[in-house]
């Protein structure tokens, strides 16, 4: 997407990043993937093997260079994980893959970057408790499936109600809303939320997906957002985070307002948000 190649040379430009800020990861290893994702699943993407029925869940014409984009993207998340337990925080320019399930893709989406990384810190014994906060406009339906039976990593969504997926899974907490919440009702939800998930789960790792498709000029959204309001959404996340001591690693997720420099704008205030208390 146009969005990739726009947004660091953005950031590069207004000086919030240096070139040298930025890495090129590299391929997830398979044997992690399949810690998350069915080994037939994976052999059978891997291969292009998928049924035209299963490809057409995913969206996308299956190709190997599709596959090996998503095996990055994972590998981007994984690196990003290991980064943040340095300077605090991480970010994936791509990623939030979060409707990959465990033995299928659909939405565009192949691997769950975010669920492979959560499980390589488990298994590395690098975390013992993970939040992963979704604030996508769209459930992480593909995230709560695969991780419905593991006490160790806690799902959070916030999502539209109304929005895909119109089936939804159930994450360890759903927080859906209505159609044209604004920015008052939204960050106020935000605001009460932080301090309760913290509080609870007492996290000592957190993956946030920050998807811009909560604006009000995402074509696929539904909510109505400004970019002020967005903004302030991940002010509100770093914040806590930061505040807290907890390493977040963050991955985009979604944005289709059909102005590409909305898009730009508002991702780029993530890492204008993040540059305030990390850079």
């Amino acid at each position: 997407m146009e969005k990739y190649e726009l947004l660091p040379q953005q950031l590069i430009l207004e000086g919030t990043c240096k070139k040298e800020d930025f890495f090129e990861p590299n391929s997830a290893p398979i044997e992690q993937v399949e810690r998350v994702h069915d080994h037939n699943y994976v052999r059978r993407l891997s291969n292009l093997e998928l049924t035209k029925s299963e490809v057409r869940k995913i969206g996308f014409p299956l190709s190997k260079a599709l596959v090996k984009r998503e095996f990055v993207i994972a590998g981007g998340t994984l690196m990003g994980a290991e980064k943040a337990f340095q300077s605090g925080i991480a970010m994936n320019i791509a990623g939030g893959t979060h409707h990959a399930f465990r033995d299928h893709g659909e939405a565009f989406c192949l691997l769950n970057d975010q669920a492979i990384a959560a499980q390589y810190l488990l298994d590395k014994n690098r975390a013992r408790q993970i939040l992963i906060l979704d604030l996508d406009v769209h459930q992480g339906n593909g995230t709560a499936e695969i991780f419905k039976n593991n006490d160790s990593i806690y799902t959070c969504s916030v999502h539209g109600a109304k929005n895909y997926p119109f089936r939804k899974e159930e994450s360890n907490l759903d927080l859906p809303m209505m159609d044209h919440t604004k920015d008052e009702t939204y960050l106020k939800k935000i605001e009460k939320l932080l301090p309760k998930l913290f509080d609870m789960i007492r996290p000592d790792f957190i993956f946030y997906l920050c998807g811009v498709d909560i604006l009000a000029t995402d074509k696929l959204g539904r909510l109505d957002l400004s970019l002020e309001g967005c903004r302030k959404r991940d002010q509100l996340v770093f914040e806590k985070c930061h505040k807290e001591g907890i390493p977040v690693q963050c991955s985009m997720g979604g944005g289709y307002s059909k102005d590409i420099n909305i898009i730009v704008e508002a991702h780029a205030n993530t890492y204008r948000e993040a540059a305030k208390l990390y850079f």
